[in-house]
């Protein structure tokens, strides 16, 4: 796994390097944070060009592209979802329904909603 520093850190690490002049005292320091030469010339450079926030972790990976309408899209397919299944419902009741008449004999023409007779 890859390990992330924060801009304090990177900016200790670099003012810890530079203030060890002694022989070794950079490899010490170097070997006893778990670091390699590479992170201090990487991190050297955006602080030589004196950029704050060039040492803060910046974010690995595919740049996400944000579509303003996803959640709207996403919203309608699960309403639309959820009409599918309660048109399917009232298609299965209507065909019951037409079953039973026919068993009992019973013209659908003759019937009324809500129970009602002509």
């Amino acid at each position: 796994m890859r390990r992330k520093f924060t801009a304090e850190y990177k900016r200790s690490i670099l003012e810890q390097a530079d203030a060890d002049r002694g022989e070794g005292a950079i490899g010490a320091l170097l070997r006893r944070e778990g670091l390699y030469s590479s992170h201090l010339s990487t991190w050297r450079r955006p602080a030589r060009r004196r950029h704050a926030a060039a040492l803060s972790a910046k974010k690995r990976g595919r740049k996400s592209n944000f579509n303003p309408l996803a959640p709207e899209n996403a919203r309608l397919r699960a309403e639309n979802a959820r009409l599918l299944r309660r048109l399917e419902q009232a298609e299965t009741i209507i065909e019951v329904e037409k079953k039973v008449s026919t068993l009992l004999g019973i013209s659908m023409s003759e019937a009324k909603p809500n129970g009602e007779k002509s």
